[in-house]
């Protein structure tokens, strides 16, 4: 199989990945609260149980990142992330107890950790200038999964039925499927992603301006096969490249009164390449040197804010409709179905705007988004004025700002993440980064869920947070740039 069809179906698979998560969030989300009541849960242990998920999924995520630096490998990692997501849908499936669901959720949120290692993999395998349109179709992914999610619960909530000594209701039938699905995917993971080697950089271009045929990289063996010549004049066997140039690259030379080549004597043989690039990665890493240079600081705090704004608001969202607008279940699925929809529109507009626009543009024009919708928010929902159809109106227009511009932060703040960090930490960097968002998702909806009935206070803070942002991305502006000298920089010592 060449390069080309591995790279396809490795970015598939990655994709699926992603998918299923979103899939799992919207398939568990709608019915936790009422699982967790039959089993004779406390109101706190809702908060618990979304927490749990995050919370193991934020220690879990340097982890697998610091694996997939040193190892250079993320299939593996994968396969075994996915054990926790298994086992983990598995135990939520049983359901015999509240502290059964709420270590359900602990050991499934291990397996999130092997985003981690993904992001990590791509920024490897990705030229600067394409990681955001990459990075934007992944998370459009995991969006499109949060959209198909609500109707996989139409099905799961007929279910009414034993399977063995398990009972298969509307609330334990959304483990056992997302286990199965899990178990598929890791078939999908097992035939369908390679660990292919990462493109250096000029590399692509004289490859293709060589004439000789295509080459194809196995990334977990290391070995590298040539397509053959279309035609050989003399007849001769074609030698191996290992042949061809001695071990590691010995030079041929060609001797007058022989009619064989002598081939230079090898010299001793250096350490494995994967193996020095994993050495040497972390020799002199220092946790203060990288994430805590002003440009790195801001995106991590765009990371953090966001999301805590985001999740804070998804919490205040479905209180307020019923406070107001009398929603139900099914008023409040469609408008999640509507926002979905809008989500993925707006990754795909990033993703054609990030190849024309430089990425601190694009999170630029999305925090004065977030900022119109936090200012209109502030005014029109801490306390709706007018009539039925005005604070509709109202509450559409802040849902609608709000959600467009969550796109433009999140795909900017990833991709220029991936640029200002350290290429061979790229694993433990983004593991950091999604334990950051992790932390967000934990403190936001605590944050709004106390504050209900204290709106000006919620929204206040929200704002003062983005301002404060806003500020900090105008200062920082002009560092918001991939550092290409600091690369060469470390390219040249590695050489040394």
């Amino acid at each position: 199989m060449d390069y080309r069809r591995k790279k396809k179906l490795t970015y598939f698979t990655i994709g699926l990945i992603f998918l299923l998560s979103g899939v799992e969030y919207a398939v568990i989300l709608p019915t936790i609260w009422r699982y967790l009541q039959t089993l004779g849960a406390a109101p706190y242990f809702l908060g618990l149980g979304l927490s749990a998920f995050s919370l193991s999924g934020l220690l879990s995520g340097p982890l697998f990142g610091h694996w997939s630096d040193r190892t250079r490998t993320t299939k593996k990692i994968i396969l075994f992330a996915n054990l926790f997501e298994i086992v983990g849908n598995f135990m939520y499936f049983m359901g015999y107890s509240k502290w059964l669901l709420l270590s359900s959720r602990l050991v499934a949120g291990i397996g999130t950790g092997a985003g981690s290692s993904i992001f990590g993999f791509l920024t490897r395998s990705t030229a600067p200038e394409d990681r955001s349109t990459v990075f934007a179709a992944v998370m459009a992914c995991r969006q499109a999964g949060l959209l198909i999610g609500p109707a996989f619960n139409i099905f799961l909530r007929l279910c009414d039925f034993k399977l063995g000594p398990f009972v298969v209701n509307k609330y334990t039938a959304p483990g056992l499927f997302m286990c199965l699905m899990w178990i598929l995917l890791q078939l999908v993971v097992l035939f369908m992603y390679w660990d292919i080697a990462p493109v250096e950089r000029g590399e692509a271009g004289e490859s293709s301006a060589s004439g000789g045929g295509e080459v194809e990289v196995e990334g977990e063996s290391g070995l590298v096969e040539e397509d053959e010549p279309g035609d050989d004049e003399e007849g001769k066997p074609l030698m191996g490249s290992q042949e061809l140039m001695g071990s590691y690259g010995s030079v041929v030379t060609p001797v007058s009164n022989g009619n064989l080549p002598h081939v230079s004597p090898p010299p001793s043989p250096p350490p494995p390449p994967e193996a020095d690039k994993s050495t040497s990665s972390f020799k002199n890493f220092s946790m203060s040197q990288e994430f805590l240079r002003e440009e790195v600081v801001v995106l991590l705090a765009a990371q953090f804010i966001t999301l805590f704004n985001q999740t804070a608001l998804e919490t205040m969202v479905t209180p307020l409709t019923q406070k107001y607008f009398n929603f139900g279940e099914l008023e409040n699925s469609v408008m999640y179905c509507i926002c979905g929809v809008e989500v993925i529109a707006g990754f795909l507009f990033v993703r054609w705007l990030s190849r024309r626009f430089a990425e601190r543009v694009v999170l630029a024009v999305g925090l004065i988004i977030c900022n119109i919708s936090c200012v209109w928010c502030l005014i029109f929902l801490a306390k709706p004025i007018g009539g039925f159809p005005w604070q509709l109106t109202e509450f559409i227009i802040g849902v609608f700002l709000q959600v467009l511009g969550l796109p433009f932060v999140a795909v900017a703040q990833v991709s220029l993440f991936s640029k200002v960090t350290a290429e061979k930490t790229q694993g433990f960097s983004q593991g950091v980064r999604r334990s950051v968002g992790g932390l967000a998702t934990i403190l936001g909806p605590l944050w709004a869920g106390g504050l209900t009935e204290n709106m000006y206070i919620m929204l206040g803070v929200m704002m003062a947070l983005l301002a404060l942002l806003t500020m900090m991305m105008f200062f920082s502006y002009d560092r918001l740039v991939e550092p290409a000298a600091v690369e060469h920089a470390d390219n040249d010592d590695d050489c040394g």
